[in-house]
């Protein structure tokens, strides 16, 4: 169902209600940006938000080293263009012990590569909020999110320690060593935030859009063929009209089947579909709590810190 640009526009201020909160509550906030479509709308909002300020936000790329050459390249631009404070940080213990998907497995990787080096961002920077870009319709474990969510000195989500926010009214007091995940977008759906981006025109990665691309089929799920992925002898390189509803690391994310080439067909697209759109990530089909038990380690979308 599509929305009305009223109920954009109040979503939109609900949004830059939280941004705002959350630059006058905290120290040192960090926009955690994963160059998907949702932390690029919060980018745009905040500097909504703050302008004709520069955005008061440094942004924080937890960087796995197996990205899409695109969102690197989108990233960059970004940053250029709009003249932002950016932090790409690498887990260099993880680098250095050779820790991938393969060798490892897929979750002691996304413990290792993005976990843990968020941690070590967190940290060494000493960030006291995060703001991300997770939504409570992508995923059960994300349904249970406040707009500030409470996370221990570990970095640790307990849903016990979350405060409530009746009315909109937000506590986001902590002790020494706490910090509080910011989520803005939390209310949006999907739909609204492909609709938002069609209303203010905010350019995307080219990945989101379906492009002839050289694929193979593994777990019912188009991969790119990449640098990172060897071919097994039963796989077979074919090329197909695919687009990305989700972007996180190249050997893990997935593409769909499609001739949504713009943001029109994209939306008509959305509209019709009944599967979720983290459906073709390999992390999340690990298990029935692979993002509950991600989120309790301390896990944050790179994402959403993924978007």
């Amino acid at each position: 169902m599509r929305s009305s640009p009223e109920i954009l526009r109040a979503l939109e201020n609900e949004s830059i209600e939280i941004l705002r909160e959350t630059a006058a509550a905290y120290k040192n906030p960090v926009l955690l940006y994963s160059i998907g479509k949702d932390s690029t709308v919060i980018l745009h909002l905040a500097r909504k938000a703050f302008y004709p300020a520069p955005v008061p936000f440094t942004l924080l790329h937890v960087d796995s080293t197996w990205n899409f050459k695109e969102m690197i390249t989108f990233r960059d631009e970004v940053v250029s263009m709009h003249n932002l404070k950016l932090i790409a940080h690498i887990n260099e213990d993880g680098l250095r012990d050779g820790i991938t998907p393969f060798s490892h497995g897929i979750s002691e990787y996304i413990r290792v590569m993005n976990t843990v080096s968020l941690k070590q961002a967190f940290d060494k920077y000493q960030f006291d909020a995060a703001i991300g870009g997770a939504r409570r319709d992508e995923e059960k474990a994300r349904a249970k999110e406040r707009f500030f969510s409470h996370r221990d000195d570990f970095g640790q989500w307990d849903p016990k320690n979350q405060r409530p926010e009746l009315w909109n009214i937000f506590n986001g007091r902590k002790n020494f060593g706490e910090h509080f995940r910011v989520f803005p977008i939390s209310n949006w759906t999907e739909m609204d935030v492909w609709q938002y981006i069609l209303l203010e025109e905010i350019d995307l990665p080219s990945l989101y859009f379906a492009r002839p691309r050289k694929v193979i089929r593994r777990n019912n799920s188009w991969l790119p063929v990449s640098e990172y992925i060897t071919v097994r002898p039963t796989e077979e390189v074919v090329e197909k009209m695919v687009r990305f509803r989700t972007l996180g690391d190249i050997t893990i994310t997935g593409g769909d089947e499609s001739e949504a080439d713009n943001l029109e067909k994209i939306i008509q697209e959305v509209a019709s579909t009944r599967v979720t759109e983290r459906g073709n990530r390999e992390d999340d089909k690990r298990s029935e709590s692979a993002m509950e038990d991600r989120k309790k380690e301390g896990y944050f979308e790179r994402n959403k810190l993924n978007g």
